[in-house]
């Protein structure tokens, strides 16, 4: 086969890779079915460039994982230095040991670290260690936590019971079956539900993210704290994606409640693979008395990121650069959806901010990816926003976006549209 561009290359990947690509969320089908640029050969602040050498505005920006944009010299420049120092050796690195130190540092409450390179594999240690600390198995959880078959049995159940977590109709081949009844979920703010479910299914575990498109309401968070404590739960704040986004540390910290774990990936290391799990010391000590190891969780080039994008955090001012970002970028959907009369439902942080729309929600979103694609711009309805998503680059975001919502408002969209409709990503209960 003779391979053209990403999209030569993205049909021949599906034909030897499962799927297409080992990141669900990077498959085409999600974004532009058959015209997405699919590959890119490098990147830049919040440019990338496809393999063609064709050059993009990016928007959604690696899926969080590149708060300080790509490339960030600082971060490369330790990254490199350490490398040709060596990576992995007989002996450990003593970066492991500082970013321990680091990371307790940000979270008073918390006395020790375990590390993974993927965040379903620290949510899945997370859960192991929690397991270790109860004679309650069970888990009650809320959110997107991961792949692992502890996850994904909730399932086994229900087949409607990850629909609102992760995805409608999902299959759980390879998921012993004697894991059913050990995961449960529950919808956020929903504390009447879930107080139910912890005495009925004797729950021991509490795993969830803390926020993510809608805010806790009626001390949401505070309520589950104080019923952790008094039934003794062990309670995990699954923070991959909302850590180190708004403040140094985890989001919790903004609402005052602490977890007795924590977990933290995606933007801690700047594209660099490092996920921690943060606990109390009288929960984490319990990961001694069972099996919890990686060759490759040894390797200094995600600890050296860590360390270095937490410098670059300090020196560039980046939480209040983000969040100003986004609060701009909110008040854009705002002012051009009322303009033009294109309802759309408004989520998320001001690090994340998303939107729906309430009428043809996936027709209209696959017609915006498509505009922005003509006009060399990787969008969809969310932005992980860095600090290079500043005014100069949204004033061409803006222009763009203008005059999709005007097309929008139209009507007869679909007739527009040159690949099919993209698929349901991933859900996202709270």
């Amino acid at each position: 086969m003779k391979i053209k561009n990403g999209i030569d290359l993205y049909n021949y990947a599906k034909t030897i890779i499962p799927g297409g690509t080992t990141l669900f969320s990077k498959r085409s089908e999600l974004h532009l079915p058959n015209k997405w640029p699919a590959y890119f050969s490098r990147a830049e602040d919040t440019n990338v460039w496809d393999l063609k050498g064709v050059k993009y505005l990016d928007m959604f920006c690696a899926v969080g994982t590149s708060v300080l944009g790509y490339s960030n010299s600082k971060v490369i420049k330790s990254v490199t230095n350490q490398i040709q120092k060596g990576n992995l050796t007989t002996l450990n690195c003593p970066e492991e040991v500082y970013l321990s130190k680091q990371l307790v540092k940000h979270h008073p409450w918390a006395s020790m670290v375990k590390f993974t390179r993927g965040g379903g594999e620290a949510n899945s240690v997370a859960i192991r260690i929690a397991r270790a600390c109860t004679k309650r198995k069970n888990v009650a959880f809320c959110g997107y936590h991961g792949w692992h078959d502890w996850y994904l049995s909730a399932n086994i159940n229900s087949k409607k019971n990850l629909d609102q977590h992760l995805m409608s109709g999902l299959k759980y081949d390879g998921i012993p079956e004697n894991l059913k009844n050990t995961s449960f979920p529950f919808s956020y703010n929903d504390f009447s539900y879930l107080s139910k479910l912890i005495d009925k299914k004797n729950i021991g575990i509490i795993k969830m993210e803390v926020m993510r498109n809608i805010k806790p309401n009626n001390n949401f968070l505070q309520k589950i704290r104080k019923i952790c404590d008094k039934k003794k739960i062990i309670l995990i704040f699954d923070e991959c994606t909302s850590g180190y986004r708004e403040n140094m540390g985890g989001i919790h910290l903004k609402f005052k409640v602490n977890p007795d774990i924590a977990i933290f990936g995606k933007a801690l290391g700047s594209g660099f693979a490092i996920n921690a799990i943060v606990g109390k010391k009288k929960i984490m000590q319990k990961a001694e008395n069972t099996f919890i190891s990686s060759t490759f969780w040894g390797e200094r080039i995600g600890y050296t990121a860590a360390l270095s994008t937490i410098n670059e955090f300090k020196r560039l001012n980046v939480f209040n650069k983000i969040k100003k970002n986004g609060r701009i970028i909110k008040k854009i959907w705002l002012d051009i959806s009322k303009k033009y009369n294109v309802p759309i439902k408004l989520m998320g942080t001001d690090a994340i901010p998303s939107f729906e729309f309430y009428k043809n929600h996936t027709i209209n979103k696959t017609f915006l990816t498509q505009q922005m694609l003509v006009n060399k711009i990787l969008a969809t309805n969310m932005i992980y926003v860095n600090i290079f998503h500043n005014r100069n680059n949204l004033k061409k975001y803006k222009i763009v976006l203008d005059k999709i919502f005007f097309d929008i408002s139209k009507k007869k969209i679909k007739k527009r549209l040159r690949s099919k409709i993209c698929f349901k990503p991933i859900n996202r209960i709270n």
